[in-house]
């Protein structure tokens, strides 16, 4: 459930103010859906001011509470389930977005769905390699398309190509020179020279 939360609280923040929220509802004693079922919206916005946007936020926890309680809160079966059927019911959740809606099929019930977010597109593009369309799920289809389909793998890809932008092809100044990609990154051809 906390993953569930997290991706909530996660969305257009940094991860750093998501935990902040997450802190606050475990001090709270209410880090489960039954209780944002009963917390007044106000309550529960209080809570998870410091992810921002936290009366939206706090709408869509209760939106995913009120999902999950047609499941008993038992998401335990998730991991038998088509992946792209629980994608579909997860995306008609009000607040739930593609990404949401990847990172619990692939976090929480283990199934094969490709995380796509902001790093992802960054290096894809940069490489050169933007998908025709540049929509979410041309993104996502280039990957899915080229990887093996395991979950395990899926995760690792993704959580590499997270670190990867974060502390080598950052928004601002990349560090081209020491890249793992440089040989095939066209933006790191055009913007610096090579050291040998």
């Amino acid at each position: 459930m906390e993953t569930i939360i997290g991706a909530i609280l996660t969305q257009n923040t940094a991860w750093s103010n998501a935990s902040k929220a997450l802190g606050n509802l475990r001090k709270a004693g209410v880090m489960n859906m039954s209780s944002i079922r009963t917390l007044s919206l106000d309550e529960l916005a209080e809570l998870i001011r410091p992810s921002g946007y936290f009366n939206e936020k706090a709408k869509k926890l209760r939106a995913i509470a009120a999902y999950l309680d047609d499941y008993g809160d038992d998401i335990g079966t998730w991991g038998t389930r088509d992946p792209k059927e629980l994608r579909e019911e997860l995306l008609r959740v009000y607040g739930i977005g593609p990404e949401t809606a990847d990172d619990i099929v692939l976090y929480v019930a283990k199934l094969p769905s490709f995380v796509i977010d902001s790093y992802t597109r960054r290096i894809v593009d940069r490489i050169g390699l933007t998908p025709e369309g540049s929509s979410y799920e041309s993104y996502q289809a280039f990957f899915e398309n080229n990887l093996p389909n395991n979950p395990e793998l899926f995760n690792e890809y993704h959580a590499l190509l997270d670190a990867h932008a974060k502390f080598a092809c950052t928004k601002s100044n990349p560090l081209c020179h020491n890249c793992v990609l440089a040989d095939m990154c066209k933006y790191g051809y055009s913007s610096e020279p090579r050291t040998p």
